[in-house]
């Protein structure tokens, strides 16, 4: 049954910069920190216990993707689940999941970047502070690169919602720095859109209250 209240929506720190800029109140918004992605098992529990905390009866939003199956077996007794069938949030930025994945056959080495993502690489920085304090900035540097070793280029996302200025000089350095290619690539608000506004059809998987996330639909 459509819930008549505004849906709330669970997102990363990353996915939750965009939305804000499509006019999201922050009342409307959950955010987890970024880095429990590295932490799957982690991510899960804390997006279940947020779905929990969720009052009355309206839509959930995730804004998620699979993220490494985290999103795989969350439910709610009381509310209905709608997520993006999406490998992880970059599909978000681009528009489409057909987009991702069509940049990610043309150059399968690509680290994608956006104001969210720029930002929450300052834990990636304070870690490479401490193994510079303790090993060496020579040591540093050389995990830096064997952590980034399967990547070819740094693509900044530009979504029209921020101003790329104030991101493109990290960007640039990080590139530099890691020795790979820096290109700034168009984006989308398209699929983040449809998600605020309803149009969940073949897309995202709308999970109804008592019923559990699958992984099928990912497929």
């Amino acid at each position: 049954m459509e819930s008549s209240l505004e849906p709330h929506i669970v997102s990363c720190a990353t996915v939750a910069e965009e939305l804000r800029r499509l006019g999201v109140e922050e009342s409307r918004l959950t955010v987890l920190e970024f880095g429990l992605h590295v932490y799957p098992e982690e991510l899960k529990k804390r997006l279940q216990q947020a779905i929990d905390e969720v009052p009355g009866d309206c839509d959930i939003l995730l804004g998620y993707g699979l993220c490494s199956y985290a999103t795989v077996g969350l439910h709610s007794d009381s509310h209905r689940l709608v997520v993006p069938l999406i490998d992880d949030c970059i599909a978000l930025f681009l528009g489409s999941r057909e987009e991702h994945r069509r940049l990610q056959a043309q150059e399968p080495g690509t680290y994608f970047l956006t104001k969210g993502w720029v930002e929450a690489q300052e834990g990636a920085l304070v870690e490479y502070a401490r193994i510079r304090d303790r090993y060496g900035e020579e040591r540093a540097l050389k995990v830096a690169r064997v952590m980034f070793g399967n990547y070819t280029r740094i693509a900044l996302i530009d979504t029209g919602n921020y101003r790329l200025e104030d991101y493109r000089e990290f960007a640039r350095a990080m590139a530099s720095f890691l020795g790979l290619r820096f290109e700034e690539i168009g984006g989308s608000n398209r699929m983040l859109l449809a998600m605020l506004d309803g149009d969940w059809h073949d897309e995202f998987l709308v999970v109804e209250a008592g019923e559990k996330i699958s992984l099928d639909p990912f497929k």
